[in-house]
């Protein structure tokens, strides 16, 4: 089953008199429990893919339908529901509250779900449990080490069970011990039947992914199969 299927999308910014094509024509469809890096050099359209795929963004044209729902021309309001419905983010830089913690944190996404605060509470301490991170739940970030405050981001991408969890450069702020660690959290994720969406700049990081599509100035420039994916046995 299809999950992401875009046609022939293209998005244009016109800054003041410069007109940037960053995406010219992209057709790409990604199944149902697939694990995909988008890679590229910078200003390839790796990151403006990530948006209209996340629908932090639309296409100047073509078609983008999400898990069978065409949200090209969707308004504002329709596309803040569906990314909170469909897509469970995971960014370089975290992105966690200072102030709350960790189960807090984990916990936000679910107000708008209608769950009472007992449900939300119960919800997010499993989404932190399934990260390794159960004893961690009155931890605020500042107390966590930057792979837990990762840890503690997947779970709250995870906390209302979406159909992709997308990673912007998931790894960026880590270094390499952990990295592989997170990266090890993808891959058993990935192998309880989520769908995850990686960009990414670093090979060693686009190698755990099990498909690699290469972006170049704005079209796809190859989509492979990734015949072995990396396993990690850095830790081991």
């Amino acid at each position: 089953m299809k999950i992401i299927e875009t046609t022939d999308i293209s998005k244009r910014y016109i800054m003041g008199s410069e007109v940037i094509d960053a995406l010219k024509s992209i057709t790409i469809s990604v199944n149902k429990g697939e694990y995909v890096a988008f890679m590229g050099p910078s200003g390839s359209g790796k990151s403006t893919l990530m948006n209209i795929i996340g629908c932090l963004d639309t296409p100047t044209k073509g078609r983008y339908v999400l898990n069978g729902k065409d949200v090209s021309d969707m308004t504002e309001s329709e596309l803040a529901e569906v990314r909170n419905k469909e897509i469970g983010f995971v960014f370089q830089t975290f992105n966690l509250l200072p102030r709350m913690s960790s189960l807090e944190n984990v916990a936000l996404p679910l107000i708008y779900s209608g769950l009472n605060k007992a449900d939300r509470t119960e919800k997010a301490q499993q989404a932190l449990s399934n990260v390794g991170l159960a004893d961690r739940g009155k931890h605020k970030p500042n107390e966590l080490s930057g792979g837990q405050r990762q840890r503690v981001a997947v779970a709250r991408a995870l906390v209302n069970d979406p159909s992709i969890l997308l990673a912007d450069e998931p790894t960026g702020n880590l270094d390499s011990k952990t990295s592989y660690e997170i990266m090890d959290l993808f891959d058993q994720l990935h192998r309880k039947g989520n769908t995850i969406v990686m960009v990414t700049h670093e090979e060693d990081i686009a190698q755990y992914a099990h498909r690699i599509i290469r972006l170049r100035d704005g079209l796809v420039e190859s989509d492979v199969v990734n015949p072995n994916p990396t396993k990690v046995s850095h830790l081991v």
